[in-house]
């Protein structure tokens, strides 16, 4: 009974290793098409209108509050 295992052993690991360069071949893959993705969208009209849109309320966000509190309490 000992011997089969002998046999069958070599191609299951064997195709787990397949597996293994399969997904990650298949994971490379799909971070390059990301990374095109992302270029495209920063290279169109929305990707440039969505950078100038965080660029600007980053400068509001460092230009709003200059030490001073945010509520302001009239007492009175």
């Amino acid at each position: 009974m000992g011997c089969f295992s002998c046999f069958g052993g070599g191609n299951k690991e064997e195709r787990e290793e397949q597996d293994r360069l399969a997904s990650a071949e298949a994971r490379a893959k799909a971070a390059e098409a990301a990374q095109k993705r992302q270029e495209q969208f920063e290279q169109s009209a929305a990707g440039r209108a969505a950078r100038a849109q965080v660029q600007a309320a980053a400068k509001q966000s460092a230009n709003s509050n200059k030490g001073e509190p945010v509520l302001k309490w009239q007492l009175g």
